[in-house]
């Protein structure tokens, strides 16, 4: 009996955890051993940031090296990341031989506009962001055998909008591959034209197409790329009117925005609804070329475009008589 009661006085005695052995994300006295995934953030920590990329569609993790040399294009699902006016001048063109045209050319306040922000103060901004002038860059260049005059937008810089200087540099560009009897690139990727700059931006777009209409007269190619994404003033201007029209898969092409045409005409939008892919389906574009096959479509493409041109004479070694 004494025995029975001195071990009801007996206090138990806990085995002591230290709190550092218990593993990180495993809740104490669950005993399931669950993990609390909203508190196991150790593990992010240890990731060195610009290492990686998340793609936008499969949600794969990208090592940014990978991507940089697929063009940043998603090895597992083909998404296209952005990429800027200058790398993809660099995959498109022969080396060393891009010659830049109006690259002082700038844009100026004329307007005057004024909000929460200036528009001397943003173009100051996005010049140093991007190291651009403008929305585009334009010159003349090599691609595998043929001269072409090419112009390249920029998302970067205001949202590749069309102001003054992008469609001056843009028809300075088509009147010289006029000139010179060659043909013209344009790679577009925009918002529209540029609101900031109010009725000078939209008298671009018959300049752009003006130029495009003697080019066309001279029987001289025009190829017209489309990028996500490709909008407003400028696809309802120069980006629309290429003899040949081509875009890169997924890119988002159209005049208004979904939501603005959906709450217009109070219908329901079809699936794809502005996509690359729509528009192909539907007779709007003639083909979709993914990034990193662009230089040799282009390249095939100009080859049965100028098919018909005269080709250079040949000089050959005139044979001496043996007497």
């Amino acid at each position: 009996m004494s025995d029975l009661n001195d071990f009801s006085k007996t206090t138990p005695k806990l085995e002591t955890v230290d709190a550092e052995s218990i593993p990180a994300g495993v809740e104490p006295g669950s005993g399931s051993s669950k993990l609390k995934f909203k508190e196991s953030t150790s593990r992010k920590k240890n990731i060195p940031k610009g290492l990686w990329t998340k793609c936008g569609k499969c949600a794969d993790l990208l090592f940014d090296k990978d991507l940089d040399e697929n063009l940043k294009t998603c090895p597992s699902c083909g998404f296209h990341f952005p990429i800027s006016a200058r790398l993809r001048l660099d995959s498109l063109v022969n080396e060393k031989t891009f010659k830049e045209l109006d690259v002082g050319m700038t844009s100026v306040d004329v307007l005057e506009f004024t909000g929460v922000e200036s528009y001397s103060s943003k173009l100051e901004k996005y010049k140093g962001k991007t190291g651009e002038a403008d929305a585009v860059i334009t010159g003349l260049c090599k691609m595998g055998q043929h001269k072409v005059a090419l112009g390249i937008m920029d998302f970067s810089f205001l949202g590749g909008s069309m102001g003054s200087v992008v469609g001056e540099k843009l028809t300075r560009l088509i009147e010289i591959g006029t000139k010179n009897k060659i043909p013209v690139i344009i790679i577009s990727t925009s918002g529209g034209a540029r609101m900031y700059e109010g009725m000078f931006s939209l008298m671009q777009m018959a300049k752009t197409c003006g130029a495009l209409a003697y080019h066309s007269e001279a029987k001289l190619p025009y190829i017209s790329v489309l990028t996500h994404p490709t909008t407003a003033g400028v696809m309802a201007s120069y980006a629309s009117v290429g003899d040949l029209i081509i875009a890169e898969p997924g890119a988002m092409i159209g005049f208004a925005g979904p939501r603005v045409i959906k709450d217009t005409t109070q219908a329901e939008l079809p699936p794809g609804f502005q996509t690359a892919e729509f528009l192909m389906d539907r007779g709007m574009i003639d083909a979709i070329v993914p990034r990193n096959k662009m230089r040799d479509s282009l390249i095939n493409y100009l080859d049965y475009m100028s098919a018909d041109e005269p080709q250079p004479k040949v000089k050959r070694a005139v044979k001496k008589k043996v007497s």
